[in-house]
């Protein structure tokens, strides 16, 4: 058997938490990769996984991109991620959920939690029963809070435009052909958005029912999920689960742009340098997709409304065009450039 600290996702994380409880049927990684900047927050993402060391590795990639993406936003907040271990059905419990919100109260603080897929606010108002180490519960009013699914949205949305902007020439977004990958609450947000703005659309999802009714509702076109990689587009924008761009999917690829919200779309870091080598304008998903933590963060810090959280989520294409600025100047690529200005904010300097 392999230790965790021996896994190549391993990267010093302060802690990797594992649960168990019979009664319920939960059992859960909780993953803290660092808290030099606070308390570590991240969704929890509830997930059957076929192989379940594929866990271990999803917790570990994930917490570390939440260190980057806290980080990067300037959020007083350090990097980590749950994940519930759910059965084919992806059934999940009341007791389920809350032997979760007790194993998050056990750490003491050390994580704070969100919803994130399969997970919903109706379930954070349910681990809050069992811990205050909570955010996005139902808010009302201006205040900030509430499910980030549409925060994470905008933000992308104004990362396509900013992507758009610096390869394309323009950010009218009239006219470009974008291919989203994923058409749940972000990628089905995002698409919502390219359409007032006069995109060309052309979506595929998991579930082909979803792709084909939100195409007819914007007058995109659906594919199947398996042919959306070597979509002819102008921008890519994954938005469903990560490691999609590997060495084979990138030499396929047939766009100027990758820019969209889906967490750790490299599968390795080789696969940025993949990406720069063709020319293909990469937003680093852990900047681009900050909208949400935004929003949950502020909510559970207490540091402003949904005005201060639009401000925000605003200053993402500017963090955008500064990594892609120093990538030109330096010849890294934008995935590497990141990373380095990350790991610099949380005294990670390599």
């Amino acid at each position: 058997m392999v230790a965790v600290w021996d896994l190549a996702d391993f990267d010093d994380h302060e802690g990797v938490h594992l649960f168990r409880d019979r009664d319920s049927g939960l059992t859960a990684i909780i993953a803290i990769h660092s808290t030099a900047l606070g308390p570590a927050a991240g969704g929890t993402r509830l997930w059957h996984y076929p192989d379940r060391a594929d866990a271990v590795t999803d917790a570990l990639r994930l917490s570390r991109g939440m260190s980057y993406k806290n980080a990067m936003a300037g959020l007083p907040m350090g990097g980590g991620k749950a994940v519930i271990l759910a059965d084919e059905q992806v059934a999940k419990t009341p007791a389920m959920i809350a032997a979760f919100g007790r194993a998050i109260e056990s750490l003491g603080g050390q994580y704070v939690t969100a919803e994130d897929v399969g997970m919903n606010d109706a379930d954070m108002v349910a681990i809050a029963r069992e811990t205050r180490y909570v955010s996005g519960l139902p808010v009302g009013g201006n205040a900030a809070g509430g499910d980030p699914g549409p925060y994470t949205a905008h933000g992308v949305y104004l990362g396509v435009k900013a992507a758009a902007r610096h390869a394309l020439g323009s950010d009218d977004m009239a006219g470009v052909h974008v291919a989203v990958q994923g058409v749940g609450s972000v990628g089905g947000g995002l698409a919502r958005l390219l359409a007032k703005d006069g995109a060309r659309l052309t979506i595929a999802d998991v579930s082909p029912g979803r792709a084909k009714a939100l195409a007819d509702e914007l007058g995109g076109t659906a594919v199947a999920a398996a042919d959306i990689l070597t979509t002819p587009a102008d921008i890519l924008s994954p938005c469903a689960l990560g490691a999609i761009l590997t060495a084979q999917s990138i030499a396929a690829l047939r766009v100027q742009v990758v820019a969209g919200g889906a967490n750790n779309q490299l599968a390795t870091p080789d696969d940025g340098d993949r990406l720069h080598a063709r020319g293909i304008l990469f937003a680093p998903d852990y900047v681009i997709n900050a909208g949400g933590i935004i929003n949950v963060a502020l909510e559970y810090l207490g540091q402003g409304d949904r005005t201060e959280v639009e401000a925000r989520v605003a200053q993402i294409p500017t963090r955008l065009q500064t990594i892609w600025a120093e990538s030109a100047r330096t010849g890294d690529t934008a995935a590497r450039v990141a990373d380095r200005m990350a790991q610099a904010l949380i005294g990670r300097n390599r």
